[in-house]
């Protein structure tokens, strides 16, 4: 240590020194602080920039990936609508095709029509020669025997040898 000055106590120069070394303490912490200060300032600004280029790649990534969904989901409706064209249209042809298909396969042809109108005519000369004959006669079974009867007409007189024929009701 120093020797002291004269004409002051030993215990003053104890002090101006404490105090001289508390201010130099001082000054070197507050130099220190400063330092420490413009290092967290650069790197607050480091981190900041570290996170932007992070938050930045993430979201180029999710913006990418947002594009491919959407072009797979685009495609997704393209083939669905090619595929909902498709059902419908074959769908369409069955409701189409299937009553034709009847029609062809249940409806008589044009011969078999032909065939058949012939026949009806066929028939139905047929039918008119029998009225004539007494095809519109009414039969039935008569007595505990269930013999065949015919209804005759009670006003008509009767003929043959012994007046045993009648004439039949509506001829």
């Amino acid at each position: 240590m120093s020797t002291p000055e004269p004409g002051l106590p030993d215990g003053t120069v104890r002090i101006g020194l404490l105090l001289e070394a508390v201010e130099a303490q001082r000054a070197l912490g507050s130099r220190q602080l400063h330092a420490l200060q413009q290092l967290l300032d650069g790197l607050d600004e480091q981190v900041r920039a570290e996170i932007r280029l992070t938050l930045s790649e993430e979201l180029r990534a999710l913006s990418e990936e947002a594009q491919r969904t959407a072009a797979a989901l685009r495609a997704g409706a393209r083939a669905l609508t090619l595929r909902q064209a498709l059902y419908s249209a074959v769908l369409a042809s069955l409701c189409a095709g299937l009553p034709l298909l009847l029609c062809l396969a249940l409806l008589p042809t044009r011969s078999e029509v032909a065939a058949l109108a012939a026949t009806r005519a066929q028939l139905g000369g047929e039918v008119a020669r029998l009225a004539q004959q007494g095809g519109r006669s009414q039969l039935g079974r008569c007595g505990a025997a269930a013999r065949l009867c015919v209804r005759i007409d009670r006003t008509a007189p009767f003929y043959g040898e012994h007046g045993d024929f009648a004439v039949l009701q509506g001829y």
